[in-house]
């Protein structure tokens, strides 16, 4: 945990001095120390600074998120969402089919692109029969979809700089497309406020539904029973604390301590992240099976730009 509040500080005073995203620097700095990931001393303290630090970080967030910054979308987009997840697992399956893999890979993958990536593969894997699913499966699942998640937070906002959308444009298609939490904070933030907080309503939407996903598959494989198939805690936090900020009045000095607070969790939170990233065991891992994450992401993203056209969000 000390390592990774240390690259949060470094991070934070190099951003500071040089301009860049404190959360790319976080990232960057964190893989340089992806050796000490297989100590076992440092084991517990990355792992708790990478999911709950995180969650936490996630779940102060909704303390500045007004009912003004949700208007800016409207409904329209909302159900955006629920239709790309639906299209992104249901590609999933054909995708994974004509690339030969059986029906149970494309679902647990679909899953992870259209929902919270790793998160929501591991939860996935949960609920399918064990007989349907090797461990190999997953592992790949979750080391392409963090991969790629990385690669989004750092080349996304960039693609869509160049593609000369709005601050909201680009926080609602970040929230739509990135498969983790983290990396979707990280790259909506280093556009701007607006877009960060954007990205983050729009990216709880998709987590918010994997309760409905994970009772779906649980009723379709009804031999296997389910597990994990609850509201994240912090999306209930977010959202709480979101209503009490349009409800009550918040002192400023309250509100910014809770912002710094939030925002070093969640740096501190993608430097653990970084520490635990090995680029080596990515590239090492199955072709067909990347090809398949990579394919049902790229779909997504080329969706969420229809979607986001035909919907008008932003515009």
């Amino acid at each position: 945990m000390a390592l990774a509040v240390t690259i949060a500080m470094a991070a934070s005073f190099l951003s500071e001095h040089y301009g860049a995203p404190a959360m790319l620097f976080a990232l960057l700095l964190g893989m340089a120390f992806n050796f000490m990931a297989v100590d076992p001393r440092a084991a517990l303290g990355l792992g708790l600074a990478s999911r709950t630090f995180l969650r936490l970080g996630v779940a102060l967030l909704g303390l500045r998120l007004t009912f003004a910054d949700v208007s800016q979308l409207g409904w329209p987009p909302v159900l955006g969402i629920v239709a790309l997840l639906a299209l992104t697992l249901l590609s999933g399956l054909v995708i994974a089919r004509v690339l030969g893999r059986p029906l149970a890979f494309g679902l647990l993958t679909g899953g992870a692109v259209a929902i919270c990536g790793a998160s929501a593969a591991l939860a996935i894997a949960a609920v399918i029969p064990k007989a349907r699913l090797r461990e190999e499966d997953v592992l790949l699942t979750v080391v392409g979809v963090t991969a790629l998640s990385t690669l989004a937070m750092i080349l996304y906002p960039v693609l869509f700089g160049m593609l000369g959308l709005t601050e909201v444009q680009q926080g609602y298609l970040i929230g739509a497309t990135i498969h983790d939490v983290a990396q979707v904070v990280g790259a909506g933030y280093s556009v701007g406020e607006r877009a960060g907080d954007i990205a983050t309503f729009t990216k709880l939407e998709r987590v918010a539904l994997l309760p409905v996903v994970l009772l779906t598959i649980a009723f379709v494989y009804r031999g296997e029973a389910s597990r994990g198939a609850g509201l994240p805690w912090f999306v209930v936090v977010f959202v709480l604390l979101m209503v009490l900020r349009n409800l009550l009045p918040w002192p400023e000095v309250v509100l910014s301590a809770v912002n710094n607070a939030s925002r070093f969790l969640l740096v501190t939170a993608i430097a653990a992240l970084g520490v635990k990233t090995s680029l080596g065991q990515v590239f090492a891992t199955g072709g067909r099976g990347l090809a398949v994450v990579g394919l049902e992401t790229f779909l997504l993203l080329g969706m969420a730009l229809g979607a986001m056209h035909v919907l008008a969000v932003g515009g």
